[in-house]
């Protein structure tokens, strides 16, 4: 329990560095593209390898259906009761009222709070599961923050209420981590609507972010992330 919540806090505070990205204009943002492509690899394979697979032991049945639920709740969350956004800096101020920046922080919390229960229903199952998906989890958490707190600054929101946003999303997960420790047996749900979650976030929110950039390089960087994945499975045993 100790070390998901020491994890899931270090997970959350990358969300509110990525805050700090925007709201200090002197720090370096465009290395975020590269975390958002290793982010992207390494998230989809973890959660079509890893956490599908542990998902299906639970029930053959449901657990695809679970599965599916997490994917088309997020659709549904961003596609219907918020706006689209991006992960990165947001510019298009005429195109944002106050009511999309809040709209988009719940759509980002919701994400937040499943990165949250991810983190905790790995480290339920084992800990090489738990420290494969808290890696997943942290290495998009600083674009997260970043595109919160962009969105909330685009809406006529202050610098402070934008650094607010990062950190709710920061709450939120950590949240997710809290929830599962206290009701472990909720991860035989948690888990398969949290890989639901992953496969949307990863493969609709974040791999579209790479495709934007032309050229090849930001696709070997989301090659890179699924070779992470495959490395660290490939050496590290399983725990």
């Amino acid at each position: 329990m100790l070390l998901s919540l020491t994890l899931g806090l270090i997970a959350a505070l990358a969300d509110v560095l990525g805050g700090l990205v925007l709201v200090r204009r002197h720090w370096e943002k465009r290395y975020l593209r590269y975390f958002v492509a290793i982010g992207a690899g390494f998230m989809l394979s973890v959660a079509i390898l890893e956490m599908t697979p542990e998902s299906l032991k639970f029930s053959p049945t449901w657990s695809p259906v679970l599965i599916l639920a997490g994917y088309c709740a997020i659709h549904l969350l961003e596609h219907t009761i918020t706006p689209h956004f991006h992960f990165g800096e947001e510019t298009h101020h005429h195109e944002l009222s106050a009511h999309t920046g809040y709209s988009v922080l719940t759509g980002l919390a919701i994400h937040a709070l499943f990165d949250g229960v991810a983190i905790g229903s790995g480290f339920v199952l084992s800990s090489w599961l738990g420290w494969l998906i808290f890696f997943a989890v942290f290495l998009h958490k600083m674009p997260e923050g970043f595109t919160v707190a962009s969105v909330m600054l685009a809406s006529g929101r202050s610098r402070a209420a934008a650094l607010i946003s990062a950190s709710v999303l920061a709450l939120t997960t950590v949240l997710g981590v809290l929830v599962i420790n206290l009701l472990p047996h909720w991860v035989e749900a948690g888990l398969p609507l949290s890989a639901g979650v992953s496969i949307y976030v990863a493969a609709t929110d974040l791999v579209p972010e790479v495709n934007r950039e032309p050229g090849i390089r930001m696709a070997l960087v989301f090659f890179a992330g699924v070779a992470m994945f495959l490395l660290i499975k490939l050496l590290i045993p399983q725990i």
